[in-house]
């Protein structure tokens, strides 16, 4: 237990801050699980549009400072590599068969 008011105020403030960074996280996770199982699924429409939504909720994210604006670009790159390599190869994204 804090011992003094602003104390007892940072511990407030840093349970706000950690419940909205992990709603943030959680969405980012979310939307990028939500542009894997499309790659899988191979349905280009559909890639598209989990592509654009996660652009914007990490663009978000990055200007509000919950995470890194290099975080969010290193993300957002590794995903648009993986969507061209998907293009590339069609069929090479699921997983095989035992």
């Amino acid at each position: 237990m804090p011992h003094t008011a602003s104390a007892a105020k940072r511990l407030r403030k840093a349970e706000k801050r950690k419940a909205r960074n992990r709603l943030v996280a959680k969405a980012i996770k979310v939307k990028r699980k939500a542009v894997a199982a499309s790659l899988e699924a191979g349905d280009a429409a559909k890639i598209g549009e989990d592509f654009k939504a996660v652009q914007q909720t990490l663009d978000r994210a990055a200007d509000r400072g919950y995470i890194h604006k290099n975080k969010a670009a290193r993300l957002k790159s590794r995903l648009a590599k993986k969507i061209k390599s998907a293009a590339a190869n069609p069929g090479a994204g699921a997983k095989p068969a035992k």
